[in-house]
């Protein structure tokens, strides 16, 4: 019996090696993009590019390996796209938060999501929130990343009379190239290529070269840019701001869900789920996905979660934690090609954020608009998130619209207890605060 066999059960899950890897190599393809965008998003923070890309590979890696080892599950983990939008424009640029402070919030979360792991509070976490609430904030982050994604694009800029506006084309060579990006990755999903998302980004990165909006490296391959400038750099001054710990439960709540959902959501196009609809080893799923989180802190990252991308991977085949163990290795060697990666322009990237945020708003086709009391707080939190310019408002003012709604219409006892706690934090904090 070969190593793989007796680790992964290959046989017992009704794969092989040959298809196991060719999974991984698919899954990889279908979310590398983040190896470009959270370092050219981080580094508006003031962190050092070069670092973070070596910080986010790092942490992807060791939070896939996890999940292969600890799980099983053919589930790839990196920097949450969602969630470093929140840290960047958020928390360091918006709130003023240094980005030493913003990474103690995301190991303190990660901690928090190692406890709740291991005791019974996650299930009543999870229960707590109605699916509408759910749908909405997740929608909501994918219209906060689609603004985004705009703007690094050039295409939406700031207008002082109406607040924003279209950009001129003429001679804009960037927001046209974005442009043509964007095209070419939404032709490349509806034909249904993997990775097309990755060929947009060469694709747009290639022709901008000879445009003069970028320029090719003198190397190619190279060793990995250190990660001292941000290794363990870590803040605790700020613990006793109560804007603080706002943070450290945005990170942890977008956190939570979305791996949840994501491991259910993915888990059932496998048909990995028990009878009773339950994931089998959810606990050490959610614990590779906390140890990551933590990781990728120390490291000089953002949030380490599951990628819904793993689905693409499992589509292939992939069954065990073989794919996710490919994965971890591609992007260790992703590192060693920081040279030829830095050179990809906001106007290659910021396609890929508006695709990932239209993915992300595909979770509204699962909302019943029959009952105003459900889908109406979902609304509010889709619709404050990229007005607010802020995720954390967007969670705070659905919790709060929820409770309010259901109270005034006589249906408090749908409510569970842990949401009239938050909603009470909330208001508390927008009164005296």
């Amino acid at each position: 019996m070969s190593w793989f066999e007796k680790q992964f059960k290959l046989k017992e899950n009704n794969t092989d090696v040959k298809t196991e890897i060719l999974a991984g190599i698919t899954t990889f393809m279908t979310m590398a993009y983040i190896v470009f965008v959270s370092p050219d998003m981080l580094s508006k923070t003031g962190m050092p590019f070069g670092s973070v890309l070596t910080a986010t590979c790092l942490g992807a890696a060791i939070g896939t390996f996890l999940m292969a080892i600890l799980a099983n599950y053919p589930f790839a983990l990196a920097s949450g796209v969602g969630l470093i939008p929140f840290f960047t424009f958020s928390v360091v640029i918006g709130m003023g938060i240094p980005w030493q402070t913003a990474l103690t919030a995301v190991f303190i979360e990660g901690i928090f999501f190692i406890i709740l792991t291991l005791t019974s509070i996650r299930e009543e976490v999870v229960n707590s929130l109605p699916k509408a609430l759910k749908i909405g904030i997740a929608s909501g982050i994918g219209l906060f990343i689609t603004f985004i994604g705009l703007q690094n694009a050039g295409i939406v800029v700031k207008n002082d009379a109406v607040l924003v506006s279209i950009a001129s084309f003429k001679s804009n060579l960037p927001a046209i190239l974005a442009l043509a990006g964007l095209i070419l990755m939404v032709a490349l999903e509806v034909k249904k290529v993997r990775g097309g998302i990755l060929i947009g980004i060469a694709a747009v990165t290639i022709v901008s070269i000879p445009l003069g909006i970028t320029q090719m490296p003198t190397a190619i391959f190279s060793m990995p840019p250190s990660v001292a400038p941000i290794f363990w750099k870590m803040d605790f001054s700020g613990i006793m701001n109560l804007n603080f710990w706002v943070v450290v439960f945005t990170f942890f709540f977008v956190d939570f869900f979305d791996t949840v959902g994501t491991l259910v959501g993915v888990s059932s196009r496998a048909k990995m789920l028990d009878k009773d609809g339950k994931l089998p080893r959810a606990t050490q799923a959610l614990m590779a996905d906390a140890i990551g989180t933590v990781a990728g802190a120390v490291l000089g990252t953002s949030t380490v979660t599951t990628y819904i991308e793993s689905a693409s991977g499992v589509e292939q085949g992939g069954r065990t934690g073989l794919t996710a163990l490919t994965v971890a290795f591609l992007f260790i060697l992703a590192m060693f090609f920081h040279p030829l990666i830095s050179i990809v322009p906001s106007c290659a990237t910021a396609p890929a954020l508006i695709m990932v945020g239209c993915y992300m708003m595909m979770g509204f086709q699962d909302m019943s608009f029959t009952d105003w009391t459900e889908f109406f707080p979902a609304l509010i939190a889709f619709f404050i998130m990229p007005f607010a310019y802020s995720i954390a408002a967007g969670i705070e003012f659905g919790i709060v619209s929820f409770v309010v709604i259901k109270v005034a219409t006589g249906k408090y006892k749908e409510i569970k207890w842990i949401m009239y706690v938050l909603a009470a934090l909330f208001i508390l904090n927008r009164a005296f605060l």
